[in-house]
């Protein structure tokens, strides 16, 4: 199982959210390419990157800070805010990056997520982000009648490479993931995917790891990192 941890880019700083609301919004003191050194240091081979300055305006508005991460250390970093065409997409391939992440874009053109998934093989990722059943979109401001289930069906033979599923409910309130719900939607494709949202402990990530389910590649770990309830030292031994 893979363990990403994250980097939510906002103003150039480290930040997190709380249920995805930019009110709630903690910044911390070390740079992202700090927090990526880190990482680095400690083991970690993938590392899940948002800009999240991307997400609310529809274009990338730190991608000078990433490209630095990309060129300074060897990760597999997967990227997302903001991209929303395939020259987008082609650019963050160009810079070196593992995957490219289409969440509003990907929801709102099938068209275009069936185009980048033939274009660039095993390159893309989708992000999920669902709350009582339902899409959210454009970093979370906006609710689609979409459920989630519905979407997976008609986009589950386009060659996409993970899901990066996210309970909104959940996200940054380290009250533990919702696996029943993931594992729900895991089980309806043949498409990877990726739990994120509400990780608490090292318990949880080891919980997770436990499941067994073919389908779960690995867990996004964010704020507990952060707020220093999950050592890197220790998240570091579950790789």
């Amino acid at each position: 199982m893979i363990i990403f941890p994250a980097i939510d880019i906002k103003d150039g700083k480290c930040v997190r959210l709380i249920k995805g609301d930019f009110n709630q919004m903690t910044s911390y003191e070390k740079s992202p390419l700090d927090q990526a050194k880190i990482y680095f240091q400690n083991g970690f081979k993938n590392v899940h990157i948002v800009d999240l300055d991307g997400a609310l305006k529809g274009k990338s508005s730190n991608s000078k800070i990433i490209k630095e991460i990309i060129k300074s250390f060897e990760l597999k970093i997967q990227i997302g805010g903001g991209i929303r065409t395939l020259d987008d997409i082609d650019s963050w391939v160009k810079s070196g990056v593992d995957k490219v992440i289409i969440g509003t874009a990907a929801v709102e053109n099938k068209n275009l997520l069936k185009t980048a998934c033939e274009k660039f093989k095993n390159k893309i990722a989708i992000a999920l982000d669902v709350k009582d059943g339902f899409i959210f979109l454009s970093g979370w401001k906006k609710q689609t009648n979409i459920l989630a289930s519905n979407f997976l069906k008609e986009i589950q033979d386009f060659g996409i490479s993970r899901i990066i599923y996210t309970d909104i409910n959940k996200d940054g309130t380290k009250k533990g993931p919702n696996i029943k719900d993931t594992i729900e939607l895991a089980d309806k494709v043949k498409i990877p995917f990726i739990i994120s949202g509400g990780i608490s402990s090292i318990e949880d990530v080891k919980k997770i790891k436990s499941l067994n389910n073919s389908n779960i590649e690995g867990v996004i770990i964010g704020k507990s990192i952060y707020d220093g309830d999950i050592k890197i030292n220790q998240l570091a031994k579950e790789i």
